[in-house]
């Protein structure tokens, strides 16, 4: 039987009321996982503060209590009347991540992570795809779950502390020495990532996304850059996706914190600079510069973007200490990621049907941009907007698909507990002339159904989910699988 761990809290970093220190046998956040002598850690939250649950883990017979002063006060009558050694803080969840770090000891030597606000995974993928082409145990950990030398499923694109720590000890217990992650902007203003030992550090891009947790662009923006303010450590590489507006502003931040700048873009300034592409059916061929170094890359991927996320990620590699020359010799073997720009069916006259994840209007633009040099005919699109998400966003949708695709049909995300056909009616406003079709299954029917030779429709929104969020239910929902299924029956082949 394997010995039980035990740490003091001043292993942990924490320090009790009184100088008190007692011995801790492990780590919750949840009241319900709570064993006897564990660490309760009662979080601040958005609609309830975990010290309602205190007294629900000192009946579990918890040995100390990490909270805030807000938690101490809320739960002062049972703490009072209770002998749990008591840690108060003003910022738990720091204290919690550093603690989590400490328990758990280990995590891959090689760690890097992605923030942005589109562009994550792919550029997490891209760089776990490089890493095991170059015989190095990699994974990639975020929206996909984790993938690559080790495997696991995941709940939230950044997981909690705890989790996140038990899963990189795990993985580097069997081997992993190379991971890359991707950084949600509420993983990192939840500091989820304190903590994590990282070389190297990315940004992809800013746009709208997200404002009905972070109320304000800038509160959005200021999260994301806690990545470099706070995350990566000051002798790390930050790597920047200059193109965007914002990249000057996070390479301020990083410069600020004395990182290592490694930017990718067109300008001549950047370490890493695109300086060409050509576009086919099938792909993309860049031309791209490494300071003084001319290097020229076939890329099998859809959409112009790709080759800024493709970059990143090289850059991110080379941050993490691989070799520049033999990062960009891979570059013609990376895959797409499921559910970004991702080929799903043809159509016997030689149409084709792509899925993406783009659910922000600028990620539905840039898609639907990046398509159109691959494309000769009309470029379809069927898409919606998510429920008990950020309304305002949803006309802009609209606009996007409008201003950028030649037909459109407006269907059903995941509406979630709203009304879909008032998300539907929101999106509609900004583009009266397209299709309504509530029923996302018959919307990518009809989208289909409407395709002629050298078309292309464009299914986004949903990309690798296969869960359809409807009120309380997730009913089984593939855009992959649906796109197959209607090319299958229009085409005679079921």
């Amino acid at each position: 039987m394997a010995q039980q761990r035990r740490r003091s809290l001043a292993d942990l970093g924490l320090t009790a009321q009184g100088g008190r220190d007692v011995t801790i046998t492990g780590l919750s956040f949840d009241s319900r996982e709570v064993k006897p002598s564990h660490l309760f850690a009662a979080l601040p939250g958005t609609k309830f503060h975990g010290a309602d649950f205190i007294k629900y883990a000192i009946r579990m017979d918890a040995a100390a209590i990490l909270t805030d002063p807000v938690g101490a006060e809320i739960a002062a009558d049972v703490l009072d009347d209770s002998d749990v050694a008591l840690v108060i803080t003003e910022d738990p969840r720091q204290a919690l991540a550093y603690a989590a770090a400490l328990w758990f000891g280990a995590q891959p030597a090689h760690m890097v992570a992605v923030t942005g606000t589109n562009g994550k995974t792919s550029v997490a993928s891209f760089t776990r795809q490089i890493w095991l082409e170059l015989a190095l145990e990699g994974v990639n950990i975020g929206t996909t779950g984790v993938e690559g030398a080790w495997t696991a499923p995941m709940t939230h694109t950044t997981p909690e502390p705890i989790t996140l720590h038990r899963m990189l000890a795990k993985m580097a217990s069997e081997g992993v020495t190379h991971a890359a992650m991707e950084a949600s902007s509420h993983g990192l203003s939840q500091r989820r990532l304190d903590g994590v030992r990282l070389l190297a550090a990315a940004f992809t891009n800013f746009t709208q996304d997200h404002l009905d947790y972070h109320d304000t662009f800038e509160a959005y923006f200021d999260a994301k850059a806690r990545l470099f303010s706070r995350v990566l450590s000051p002798d790390g590489v930050a790597v920047i996706n200059m193109d965007d507006s914002r990249g000057p502003d996070m390479a301020a931040v990083a410069k600020r914190r004395g990182h290592k700048l490694l930017r990718v873009g067109h300008d001549d300034k950047c370490e890493l600079r695109l300086i060409g592409q050509r576009f086919d059916a099938t792909g993309q061929d860049i031309r791209f510069a490494h300071g003084d170094e001319m290097h020229q890359a076939r890329l099998n991927l859809i959409g112009g973007f790709q080759a800024s996320n493709v970059l990143v990620a090289a850059g991110l590699a080379i941050g993490a200490g691989c070799i520049p020359g033999e990062v960009f010799e891979t570059l013609p073997m990376l895959q797409t990621v499921r559910g970004r720009m991702q080929k799903a069916a043809t159509r016997e006259n030689g149409a084709t049907v792509f899925v993406d994840y783009a659910h922000t209007p600028d990620a539905l633009v840039t898609a639907l941009q990046a398509m159109r040099p691959h494309v000769m005919g009309r470029l379809i699109v069927v898409f919606g907007a998510g429920g008990d998400r950020d309304t305002g966003k949803r006309p802009l949708m609209g606009a996007a698909a409008r201003d950028h695709a030649d037909v459109v049909f407006v269907t059903d995300d995941n509406p979630r507990s709203e009304d879909p056909a008032a998300i539907r009616a929101a999106v509609m406003e900004a583009v009266p002339d397209a299709t309504e079709v509530g029923d996302r299954a018959e919307a990518i029917l009809r989208g289909v159904d409407a395709l002629g030779p050298g078309d292309t429709l464009l299914i986004a929104g949903k990309g690798h989910e296969t869960g359809q969020a409807v009120g309380d239910d997730i009913l089984p929902f593939d855009d992959v699988e649906q796109a197959s299924v209607a090319v299958a029956a229009l085409d005679g082949r079921l």
